[in-house]
């Protein structure tokens, strides 16, 4: 039995394979774009679809196929492979239904003949991005040549807008980690999207990059303070420096409004972190406040007040800023200057320790003795130590990577 167990396991393992490896993506231009596999680009995730495994059973040599036309995001979904599990065969199992779940996911209405979705092609000269005109910029790609890219402020009250916004939200479920759609009813939401602008036989077309959503908080008494959510850049346009452009676009944007006290970003991710130190550090070492004689006294309040109020940075924020530029400034190869800094930043990181410090004083007058000490586990010195150091380093890392870009600018 137990060999016939293992065979039947090694049979059924040929019919499983990585969702993140068998899905193809593609913002399609023109028709030879369809056939042509370098604009084929996966999604990250696809567990919110698939499981946590991020696989697919059922199928010998899968692939799914998920194009969009590149300006209006008119989608086109179909699949193939070279074999289906024989349900007869083994129990009556079942492959995946793998379109119905994506169609269910990511709520689209994708066209299933490849033909009607070519026909829409020539439909996309007649596209424009909705809003605001925000920022214009150029970028040299492919060995040189300019590329032409404008990033928008578009109002959900526009109802073409808002059907435009069902589409390009999909893409949130393969590139964001546990992505949800936002409550498009509620106005306090606001939305910026990215195109390129190319030319096609004299006329000029919009291909979608990208997009970002903030949430105006109330921030008391008579303020505001928005929230950045999400910013996707799609993987054919990253690395080119558009989270630059298009972070300092938004930011921009949001620095005018007088309602705002500062800003905040919802979960970040690693990518957005490197992204946002970035930006800030390039903004805020320009201020007086941030000047290198002025770094060697450590955080002041003004650091907190310039930032806020020329850049609108929270004051979480503005002291990592004030952390990184003072590690560029100072010769990290001089062991006292490095010494100093790591016993300024390790003091922040060790704020966590100290309350539950206190916690656990708190603790031992509430608790029996025996309930105390099983309280104790992995609250050693040491443990605490150990702990504050691998943050440091990682830290450190993080940091050192900004301020190789911040020496580029």
């Amino acid at each position: 039995m137990a060999d016939a167990a293992e065979i039947l396991k090694t049979e059924l393992a040929e019919y499983v394979c990585g969702s993140n490896d068998v899905i193809e993506l593609k913002l399609v231009r023109d028709a030879n774009d369809i056939f042509d596999e370098s604009k084929i680009f996966r999604p990250e995730f696809t567990h919110q679809l698939f499981g946590q495994n991020e696989n697919i059973f059922g199928y010998k040599d899968l692939r799914i196929q998920l194009y969009f036309t590149c300006g209006t995001l008119q989608s086109y979904l179909a699949k193939d492979s070279k074999g289906e599990v024989d349900g007869s065969k083994y129990e009556g199992v079942k492959p995946d239904d793998v379109l119905k779940t994506i169609i269910d996911q990511l709520e689209i209405q994708p066209m299933s003949n490849l033909d009607s979705f070519i026909s829409k092609l020539p439909g996309e000269a007649g596209f424009k991005p909705m809003g605001d005109l925000l920022h214009s910029y150029s970028v040299d790609v492919d060995g040189g040549s300019s590329h032409y890219f404008e990033v928008y402020k578009p109002d959900i009250s526009d109802q073409k807008f808002r059907q435009y916004h069902e589409k390009m939200q999909t893409f949130l479920w393969w590139f964001i980690d546990g992505a949800s759609y936002i409550d498009v009813d509620d106005e306090r939401w606001m939305y910026y999207t990215i195109f390129e602008k190319f030319p096609v036989d004299g006329t000029k077309q919009f291909a979608f990059v990208g997009y970002a959503t903030a949430y105006r908080y109330y921030a008391y008494p008579d303020k505001v303070r928005p929230r950045i959510s999400q910013l996707l850049i799609l993987p054919p346009f990253q690395r080119q420096g558009h989270g630059t452009q298009f972070l300092r676009t938004i930011y921009s944007d949001i620095q005018k409004d007088s309602q705002v006290l500062d800003m905040t970003v919802e979960d970040p991710s690693e990518e957005f972190v490197r992204l946002r130190d970035f930006v800030d550090s390039a903004d805020c070492g320009k201020l007086p406040a941030f000047s290198k004689d002025r770094l060697k006294d450590g955080f002041s309040e003004d650091m907190e007040t310039e930032a806020q109020s020329k850049y609108k940075i929270n004051k979480k924020q503005a002291r990592r800023v004030f952390e990184i530029l003072k590690l560029k400034s100072i010769d990290q190869h001089n062991e006292e200057q490095l010494k100093a800094y790591r016993l300024e930043v390790k003091q922040r990181l060790n704020i966590p320790f100290q309350k539950q410090k206190s916690d656990q004083e708190k603790l031992k007058k509430a608790l029996k003795p025996e309930e105390y000490i099983a309280t104790q586990q992995g609250t050693s010195v040491e443990e605490r130590q150990k702990t504050l150091e691998t943050w440091y380093q990682d830290l450190i890392a993080h940091y050192n990577r900004t301020i190789d870009r911040l020496h580029n600018l």
